[in-house]
């Protein structure tokens, strides 16, 4: 059991402080929820900053934040778009310095528009690394300066390696990969793409994060561990074949579901 990789959550603030004792006692990785929001953004945060790095008082584990994702396209054309996506991810890099926080999770432009027609269009591709390395050279510099890992997570990306490359054209370690399961599972079921654990594979050690979260292959369900279809087996091989050691980041809803994805993970001997 002592050998088996140690799952962490993807939790608000205040489930993390009434989880206290389950993510204390393993030195689970966390991910803070509450700094995507770009309502809050705009806002006095100060007092939920101060709150959250009370509650990290004392705690092991590796800790990061849920970058901010909403309606910003980090392969955007439009270089005002491009400056409200620097505000957002500056803040948000701010909160991360502030709490010692060392991931963000980012979300990848790679749409499966863009995979239909990118043999279509003349220079397609080369575009879309000209804009996310212009929108995110900046913001990559900034996070090397705080410490922070950015990585970087498939949504409706059907091929598992482009992101990768995307990620490894900015040439640098403060600039990694994530994967979502349950994004990958719909993209497998919905649009064609490889199965989860091709994912992993297609990462290798440059992931650095794992979104755990159980899914039907038709919606982006975020069920507990064991209540899809995700072939958890063949998930955790892949990701023990990997030396990076990626934070396995259970983020799924519902109150006791993180507690029954863990015991799920227990229960098949694949996780504690």
């Amino acid at each position: 059991m002592t050998d088996l990789p140690v799952v962490g959550a993807a939790l608000p603030l205040n489930q993390f402080i009434e989880m206290r004792d389950v993510m204390f006692g393993h030195d689970r990785d966390l991910e803070l929820q509450d700094f995507h929001n770009p309502q809050l953004l705009d806002s006095d945060y100060g007092a939920l900053v101060a709150r959250a790095k009370a509650a990290l008082t004392g705690y092991g584990g590796r800790h990061g934040i849920h970058g901010p994702f909403w309606d910003l396209p980090l392969a955007t054309w439009d270089p005002q778009i491009r400056g409200v996506i620097h505000d957002r991810m500056f803040k948000a890099l701010g909160i991360c310095e502030a709490l010692g926080s060392t991931h963000m999770v980012v979300h990848s432009p790679y749409l499966e528009w863009d995979h239909r027609n990118i043999m279509h269009y003349p220079n397609a591709k080369e575009g879309i690394f000209e804009r996310f390395q212009e929108t995110m050279a900046p913001v990559v510099k900034r996070a090397e300066e705080v410490g922070t890992t950015l990585v970087l997570e498939n949504i409706g990306d059907i091929d598992p390696h482009f992101r990768v490359e995307l990620a490894a054209s900015l040439g640098s370690d403060a600039l990694q990969i994530s994967v979502d399961t349950g994004h990958a599972h719909y993209a497998n079921g919905a649009c064609g793409a490889p199965p989860v654990d091709y994912y992993i594979k297609a990462a290798g050690d440059r992931l650095q994060h794992v979104h755990l979260q159980d899914a039907d292959g038709y919606a982006d369900r975020h069920w507990a561990l064991g209540e899809g279809t995700i072939r958890w087996d063949a998930v955790f091989r892949a990701i023990g074949q990997l030396n990076s050691k990626p934070r396995l980041i259970i983020e799924v809803y519902g109150d006791q579901s993180v507690a029954r994805s863990i015991a799920y993970l227990q229960n098949k001997g694949l996780a504690q």
